[in-house]
């Protein structure tokens, strides 16, 4: 009965890992992250770990997040094809990119038919959002309860292109005018997308993307306010953006991270305004020259976003590193998000992770980091100041080749990839995407450059 009634204490535990371990030392099993965190094998409440609770705040009109698309389309057309396709197959939301946002015209003709007071409209325009908004503002012909998305991220796209046709802080000022000019019209938008996928797709670790997210919707609150809107409109129309990736547990924790940086953030403002989060599903995982495995990785992805509390959840095609989606492709991450919604009630809890010491401390662990991580960005002038000055980008290649080296040697693996490879894998279609204009005429950075992790292995393979 005593051996019954016994609690395991972690010297308990020590000792039988000892045993098993025989001649190794028990300080082998604690491996650091790309952001040098310790992730060790145990945790307890013995061990010090304090219990979070970091639950979305609220259901997706009766879900439990929403479910968002991507819509890539150059004609009016074929987005109204896709975009009615993708509602009516179950998405809730959309993001819409391509040349069908030059202007209200065609984007009008490719939401003919959207229920926009029903249906949340995105844009990726990247440093064309102030115009893209404009057009899809008239588009939505002054409808009080329509659920824009405008989706403003000019410091994202500079990140990424290393370049800007005008200076930043004018882009920053005609994204902020935008949403000030807009926010009366439509109450019920969102204005500006603070995202650090930059960061992440340029191969740089969790506490880095999260400061950059919080670095760069600074700048746009900042903006915002010297253009006339109150702290609450600014905070209140700001998304946040992370990605998420195969390595469920960290994505997760992530986005549980990011949900604690934003209270700081609010508080500093002495407004509170619960977090929006979207994740969207990581690019530099994805694996070209075998792309079925994608379908793993995306499902593991979703399943990040949706138990870390994402507000909705973006999933790209499993095809998306040979080109844009074919229907099929398309109904693959629809549907991906949909058996986890639907069939495994992944949200019928509001925080699953909590309770989980591993996870808890791991979420803790995680956003002091990146919290001392965004200090060091302002303290150096803000985020603009550091791309310009080069001063992110070396932090994002160091942490880039710490991953790199790990799935060189063996010590990480993509499967498909660096194991368990199909030497004959079955082709899949795709569009290609087409080049992007080069911006040029204004500020300049050393790009974040994106990479995909398997690129160096595929290249290999083909020779």
């Amino acid at each position: 009965m005593a051996t019954l009634n016994h609690r395991p204490t972690p010297a308990d535990w020590r000792a039988l890992a000892d045993k098993a371990l025989k001649d190794r030392q028990l300080e082998s099993l604690i491996h650091l992250d790309a952001d040098g965190l310790a992730v060790r094998p145990l945790y307890a409440a013995a061990t010090g770990v304090t219990p979070l609770f970091a639950p979305r705040p609220s259901h997706a009109d009766g879900r439990a997040w929403d479910l968002r698309v991507q819509v890539e389309a150059d004609d009016p057309a074929e987005a109204n094809r896709q975009v009615l396709s993708e509602l009516e197959g179950g998405a809730a939301s959309v993001i819409l990119s391509g040349a069908v946002l030059a202007d209200s015209a065609p984007l009008g003709r490719a939401l003919d038919g959207v229920a926009l007071e029903l249906a949340p409209v995105g844009l990726d325009a990247g440093l064309d959002g102030p115009d893209a908004a404009n057009a899809l503002a008239v588009a939505a012909k002054g409808a009080p309860r329509a659920k824009l998305m405008f989706h403003m991220d000019p410091i994202s796209a500079f990140a990424a292109g290393g370049a800007a046709p005008r200076s930043m802080q004018e882009h920053l000022t005609l994204a902020a005018n935008t949403a000030a000019r807009h926010a009366g019209a439509y109450p019920e938008a969102r204005f500006f997308l603070a995202s650090g996928r930059a960061v992440h797709d340029a191969g740089g670790p969790i506490a880095q993307e999260l400061a950059f997210a919080a670095a760069n919707a600074v700048v746009l609150v900042e903006a915002a306010l010297v253009a006339g809107m109150s702290a609450e409109q600014a905070l209140r129309g700001t998304v946040l953006g992370v990605a998420v990736d195969q390595e469920y547990f960290d994505g997760l924790a992530k986005v549980r991270a990011l949900r604690l940086m934003w209270r700081s953030i609010c508080a500093a403002w002495g407004v509170e305004v619960e977090a929006t989060i979207e994740a969207r599903s990581s690019r530099r995982m994805l694996s070209a020259r075998d792309p079925w495995p994608n379908l793993l990785r995306l499902t593991a992805a979703g399943f990040a976003g949706a138990v870390g509390g994402a507000d909705a959840v973006v999933l790209d095609a499993f095809t998306t590193a040979l080109g844009r989606a074919d229907d099929f492709a398309r109904r693959q991450a629809r549907n991906t998000q949909l058996v986890l919604m639907e069939e495994a009630n992944l949200g019928r809890v509001d925080d699953p992770a909590a309770g989980s010491w591993y996870l808890d401390q791991r979420t803790r662990e995680l956003a002091e980091a990146a919290w001392t991580e965004f200090q060091w960005i302002q303290s150096e002038g803000g985020v603009v100041e550091c791309l310009r000055g080069g001063l992110i980008q070396p932090r994002v290649a160091r942490a880039r080749q710490v991953m790199e080296a790990a799935l060189a040697n063996g010590s990480a693996h993509l499967v498909g990839v660096t194991k368990f490879v199909d030497p004959e894998p079955r082709p899949a279609s795709a569009a290609p995407h087409p080049l992007a204009p080069a911006e040029s005429g204004g500020d300049v950075c050393a790009p974040l450059t994106p990479i995909r992790f398997a690129a160096p292995f595929e290249e290999g393979a083909a020779r």
